[in-house]
């Protein structure tokens, strides 16, 4: 028996669903920062260096959320609950 469920959500509704936070006001305001200091040229700006933190913790969760989904669907949970 094969069973396929299908949701049609916008990236809004899944965050809500998955209770993430919305960070688009951040996003925007990182990217303004930004902007306004690659327009003015300031000297040794680096815009990776913005980024960096974001796409490192980002990477960290995703690869969380990755192993709790592996768990569940090998169905190797909490697996010191029923040994002793």
């Amino acid at each position: 028996m094969k069973i396929n469920i299908t949701f049609d959500l916008t990236p809004e509704e899944f965050r809500q669903v998955m209770g993430l936070p919305d960070v688009q006001e951040y996003q925007q305001e990182l990217f303004n920062a930004m902007l306004e200091k690659m327009k003015a040229g300031e000297e040794g700006y680096d815009a990776m260096s913005l980024y960096q933190p974001l796409v490192k913790e980002s990477m960290n969760a995703m690869s969380q959320f990755q192993n709790l989904m592996f768990s569940a669907m090998s169905g190797n949970g909490d697996k010191n609950t029923n040994k002793k």
